[in-house]
C-alpha cells in the first residue's frame, strides 16, 4: 500500500479504483486488481 499525497492521480490508474474514506483516513481501493490500494492521511 502506498502513502500518497496526491489521490485525484491515483483514482484515475485505474477503472476500478474507488476512492474511500475510513477513520478519518482516505483510501484508493481496487478489487480486481489490488496492487492500487493507497492510503492518504
Amino acid at each position: 500500500m502506498k502513502v500518497s499525497n496526491s489521490l485525484k492521480a491515483l483514482k484515475k490508474r485505474h477503472a476500478g479504483c474507488k476512492v474511500v474514506r475510513r477513520k478519518g483516513r482516505t483510501y484508493v481501493i481496487n478489487k480486481a486488481n489490488p496492487r492500487f490500494k493507497a492510503r492518504q492521511g
